[in-house]
């Protein structure tokens, strides 16, 4: 029997953990050949029909989220058509609830798994390589969480909580399930979540279960020794227990050769002795993400979300000040009672913590989550299809819903081109920084931001922010916003932005001879350089007025990303 496991990702980089496992746990069945295939969302659909087709399978399982489900409706229909007796099997979050009406309302779907899968779809395939079909039928009735067609009607196996224990599944990293061509590999060493958060999936999953200690350690080490460059748990609360977390930190601290490694976690149930190993951890090594989702107690406290507020800004404040590690903070905008200046209020709060990252999702409504009573209750407006994002509520109105996406959107760029940390300590004199946010975004309305280079990027901030300063502050500000620009990118003559092409006589290209001669550059790599008179020194946080000749050091090579020195 030839089966096929397959996804579409949002983007190429991303690689899929639940397809690896179901393999795993299937890979000793006699005469069950798997593969594992993954597409993005963004390919052709006939293209990747076409190569479903080719790979001949019997059945053909999808792994289905928010971001992928109406692409793969759309192709599991044409898979049908094409061969009718393909079978087919949906499981992920996306096709575990409201699965009466997925079946109904697409008739190409054989099969559904609800919740977790590895032993519901192992069993499924057992029974369905049985030849006798009476049997066969009375077999699947008896596979928990299991939903099937029986004529007509769809109905399902026994509804069971009872998870696997997870030490039983097989490593999918020791059997080469995992593709390491890729720069991101997940990697999970708990399932479930200890908070019930009305918004988030994880309420209804039960309690936290966790690999054994031997096991995460063997995985890890293994990741480690195969030198995956960036490794991400996605564990949904990774301290739920703190001397776990301290175990598992203590052995990547001992094992690393050069991985990088992502959390989530929950600033609260961090201890001391939590923060006294983390202050060891070297610098671009650890990424931890922390949902603060809202500074008001009174706000998550609707939601379910269980929070010590107190204790997550003071432990926020502790890893900035006593870790190199690198800090996103998240917020959710339109969870009940907290309106528009309510939200600034929250954004105001965390960026006073000083993270590395300010990361803002407008909240979405998701099948199966307790938001969605909550939702009904208090009168919100959400869209019907994928990923079903909050239109108004009581709170919001639909142009501060979308002023909040235009501000995520600007954190989003910004970030990715260096945070533009000088000109917004040029702009903050006086102003909050969520006033900044605010002004830009309702500069920007329904401008299109995606898809702008470097250099756009830097020329839309002037733009937004031009109404700010006086004309006096906004020569600094664009004095600030050319250092910040030059610390991302080499500028090149006649090509300067916009605020800064006036000054095209200042700006020298000085030779790799003319620069100082303590330069520390790594061997093998390209040297270029840029030198500009700045107004001030922007390379400190409280810099003095006076002019500041500056040299940036451009210094690039195969397998490095672009370094940047100033002296």
């Amino acid at each position: 029997m030839k089966i096929l496991l397959t996804t579409l990702h949002a983007k190429y980089s991303h690689a899929s953990l639940a397809l690896p496992c179901l393999a795993a746990y299937c890979r000793d069945i006699p005469e069950a050949e798997i593969t594992i295939r993954e597409w993005t969302v963004n390919e052709p659909r006939e293209q990747i029909l076409r190569l479903i087709m080719a790979e001949g399978a019997d059945l053909v399982a999808f792994s289905c989220y928010i971001w992928n489900i109406e692409q793969t409706l759309r192709i599991v229909s044409d898979i049908k058509k094409v061969s009718p007796d393909t079978r087919i099997v949906l499981g992920g979050p996306e096709a575990s609830f409201g699965i009466f009406d997925l079946m109904q309302g697409n008739p190409a779907i054989d099969f559904v798994i609800k919740g977790e899968g590895e032993e519901a779809f192992r069993r499924l395939i057992v029974t369905l390589m049985r030849d006798h079909k009476s049997l066969m039928q009375e077999s699947l009735a008896e596979i928990d969480n299991l939903f099937f067609r029986d004529g007509s009607d769809t109905v399902s196996g026994p509804l069971s909580r009872k998870n696997l224990e997870l030490d039983r599944l097989p490593s999918p990293f020791e059997a080469g399930l995992v593709d390491f061509s890729k720069p991101l590999i997940y990697f999970e060493t708990s399932r479930g979540c200890p908070f019930s958060c009305a918004f988030c999936l994880s309420s209804v999953e039960g309690t936290v279960r966790s690999f054994s200690l031997e096991r995460i350690k063997q995985d890890l080490l293994f990741l480690m020794n195969s030198n995956v460059a960036q490794i991400k748990l996605v564990d949904r609360t990774f301290n739920y227990d703190a001397g776990r977390a301290d175990a598992i930190w203590e052995f990547i601290l001992e094992h690393n050769r050069n991985s990088h490694f992502h959390f989530e976690i929950a600033a609260d149930l961090l201890t001391d002795n939590n923060l006294n190993i983390l202050a060891r951890v070297p610098e671009d090594t650890f990424r931890f993400e922390i949902g603060i989702q809202s500074s008001s107690a009174a706000t998550l406290e609707q939601v379910g979300r269980t929070a010590d507020l107190v204790r997550i800004f003071a432990n926020v404040e502790r890893l900035g000040a006593e870790t190199r590690i690198e800090l996103h903070l998240d917020l959710v905008a339109g969870l009940p009672g907290e309106d528009y200046a309510g939200f600034l209020n929250s954004l105001q709060t965390i960026a006073d913590l000083k993270p590395d990252m300010i990361q803002i999702e407008p909240l979405k409504v998701l099948k199966g989550a307790p938001m969605r009573a909550i939702a009904n209750r208090e009168g919100y407006c959400f869209s019907e299809s994928p990923p079903y994002t909050i239109l108004r509520n009581p709170w919001l109105s639909y142009e501060d819903i979308c002023r909040i996406e235009t501000i995520g959107r600007l954190l989003d760029l910004f970030k990715k081109h260096g945070g533009f940390a000088a000109a917004f300590r040029i702009l903050q004199q006086g102003r909050p920084y969520s006033a900044i946010l605010d002004h830009l975004a309702r500069q920007a309305g329904n401008e299109n931001l995606s898809s702008i280079s470097c250099r756009r990027v830097f020329e839309l901030f002037a733009r937004l922010a031009e109404p700010l300063p006086d004309s006096a502050a906004r020569a600094v500000l664009h004095d600030a916003l050319f250092f910040d620009f030059c610390q991302n990118e080499m500028p090149l003559m006649g090509r300067l932005p916009d605020f800064a092409a006036e000054h095209q006589k200042k700006c020298t290209w000085p030779a790799l001879r003319d620069l100082p001669g303590n330069l520390e550059l790594p061997p093998n790599s390209r040297v270029k350089s840029f030198r500009y008179e700045f107004m001030r020194d922007y390379r400190h946080e409280g810099s003095q007025e006076g002019p500041a000749t500056l040299t940036f050091v451009y210094v690039s090579g195969s397998g490095r990303g672009l370094q940047v020195q100033v002296v």
